[in-house]
């Protein structure tokens, strides 16, 4: 059974050496509430790696820092 269910494709972040690219998606997990996850995949997103989950309220405060920062 499957773990998770990808609502949304965001975008791709970055292509990886060994063809997994870390994606940012709107996703579910376990049937939970969808989240906002930064984590790498393999291309037919069978396999992924480690990765970070962001709720809709903490993606609006990232989204205001990040906004207000100055990229270097």
């Amino acid at each position: 059974m499957k773990r998770y269910e990808i609502y949304k494709h965001i975008g791709n972040l970055s292509p990886l050496n060994n063809g997994w690219i870390k994606e940012l998606n709107l996703i579910s997990w376990d049937n939970k509430e969808p989240v906002y996850d930064i984590r790498t995949w393999n291309s037919e997103h069978t396999e992924y790696g480690k990765g970070v989950t962001i709720t809709a309220g903490q993606m609006v405060v990232l989204k205001n820092l990040l906004n207000e920062m100055s990229i270097f």
